[in-house]
């Protein structure tokens, strides 16, 4: 018996209970395997992770020197052995992969998975590719049977290594990839996956390398802004502002909430953009403050008042000293699409500027989805969408369980997509990933609530919003739990 089972099998259990018999995808995360969980019958490449079936004693490996795990990724699962990966992969040019069939229609084959993900490299993001990494092994210990076999790749964070590491594994006979993590990287691999006809699910939130056979398990911006700012019209803040980096997510919140202000409503009053690197954000602020103007008109009236004279006049020049400008804004409500150290440095800028956090209210994305934020207290009370906190909650948690520290936000997504393989191998059939069987309209239910694709290859999800407090987040609207309660 599984030793690890106990760990994860129950909480999702009472999850999925809940959901109607028709969702048979979806359910069928219930059921409980044994797993297997190995790498291609191939020499280790440079970018390859080689792993152990739990089934069998995983041999002692010796440490490379060159690339050390990272300390946010403990060990994994005893039975599951991982050995580290070499140096990142070089420049290569990608050669076509062989015309191989894939191996599960054979009888008792395994149904090969490939997963590609940023193990190493100088991009900043090789601590989230390790939790991903862990993130999938939970998933193979709660889902997957002895039929799946998960062969994990490292892309070194680049589009050259991407590339290299799905032509690997479609040589291998991977029916479907998962992965890889940077729109770039996707742009570089979607070929490489379209020209044999496999589907690809990726994690990049840049829905423009989505379609045809790429499907983006992630957390798009513009179904987060929809959510937040209804929420917000619904309650009576009609006039939005943006302030969003003037970059390509910038970009889109914006273009989602022309769109969203339209659908509830609504109006866009005001947007600006600020550098993405920090700089000058005080100058992007006193714009969204309309702060000159408002300054001149407070001198102007102290100036008046002066003239004027009289105890009435002296109480109203006290009373101004207090303030820095003089006027009302023209909107009800700031949305800051930001995260983690940038965010904490904006937020505070606001007030300073003389927009009253108490009186405007903020909106945020997922970004904001960081326990950090409610240290700042100009956040404090703002609203932000976010995935289903009870979903959430349960994976962090066992996650945390498993590998000894919460996990980084993204890597709830690297679970979801190895569970969906999982359910997707189990079919009666045979394995399915044709894009009828991933793009169920009754959707599915993963770590961050339910989710299905849309006919452009983009997750939708359902989405809750939730306020900043002191102590936490408080749920102020809940994700909904089936996709009827979305269109009825």
């Amino acid at each position: 018996m599984d030793p690890f089972r106990h760990l994860f099998q129950a909480p999702f259990q009472a999850l999925f209970q809940t959901l109607p018999r028709t969702r048979v995808l979806a359910a069928c995360l219930l059921f409980p395997f044994a797993i297997l969980w190995g790498c291609a019958q191939t020499p280790p490449t440079p970018n390859s992770v080689p792993v152990v079936s739990p089934k069998t004693e995983a041999k002692k490996q010796p440490p490379q020197e060159q690339i050390a795990a990272p300390p946010s990724t403990t060990k994994p699962p005893a039975r599951a052995a991982i050995m580290l990966p070499a140096p990142p992969p070089q420049e290569v040019t990608v050669q076509a992969a062989p015309d191989l069939k894939p191996p599960s229609g054979i009888e008792g084959q395994p149904t090969r998975v490939g997963l590609l993900l940023p193990l190493s490299g100088a991009h900043g993001a090789t601590g989230l590719g390790w939790a991903m990494l862990n993130a999938a092994m939970l998933a193979l210990f709660d889902i997957g049977d002895d039929r799946l076999l998960l062969m994990p790749r490292d892309t070194g964070g680049t589009p050259e290594g991407a590339s290299q590491a799905a032509a690997e594994l479609v040589g291998e006979g991977a029916e479907i990839i998962l992965g890889p993590l940077f729109n770039t990287s996707v742009e570089a691999t979607a070929a490489i996956t379209r020209a044999r006809g496999l589907s690809m699910i990726a994690f990049s939130s840049d829905r423009r390398v989505a379609g045809n056979g790429v499907y983006l398990l992630s957390f798009a911006p513009s179904q987060e802004v929809e959510a937040v700012i209804g929420f917000a019209a619904a309650r009576g803040l009609r006039r939005i502002a943006v302030l969003a980096p003037d970059d390509r997510y910038g970009h889109a919140v914006l273009f989602a909430a022309r769109k969203a202000v339209l659908r509830h409503g609504a109006e866009l009053a005001r947007s600006e953009f600020y550098s993405p690197d920090g700089k000058g954000l005080d100058k992007s602020v006193k714009r969204l403050a309309n702060y000159h103007l408002r300054r001149r008109a407070l001198l102007t009236r102290r100036k008046e008042l002066k003239k004027t004279g009289g105890n009435t006049t002296q109480r109203m020049l006290q009373a101004l000293k207090k303030h820095d400008t003089l006027g009302d804004l023209d909107y009800d409500a700031v949305l800051l699409p930001e995260g983690g150290e940038l965010l904490t440095s904006l937020a505070p800028l606001l007030p300073y500027y003389d927009i009253d956090t108490a009186e405007i209210q903020l909106l945020g994305t997922g970004r904001w989805d960081d326990p950090k934020v409610r240290l700042e207290p100009a956040l404090l009370g703002g609203w932000f969408a976010g995935a289903d906190r009870e979903a959430t909650a349960d994976f962090s948690n066992r996650f945390e369980k498993v590998f000894g520290h919460k996990p980084p936000r993204l890597a709830s997504l690297a679970f979801d997509a190895v569970a969906l393989a999982a359910v997707l191998s189990q079919e009666a059939g045979g394995p399915n990933f044709s894009t009828r069987a991933i793009t169920n309209p009754d959707g599915f239910v993963g770590s961050d609530g339910i989710f299905r694709f849309d006919p452009n290859g983009v997750a939708e999800r359902g989405m809750a919003v939730l306020e900043i407090e002191r102590d936490g987040f408080r749920v102020q609207r809940k994700a909904p739990t089936t996709f009827e309660a979305l269109t009825n």
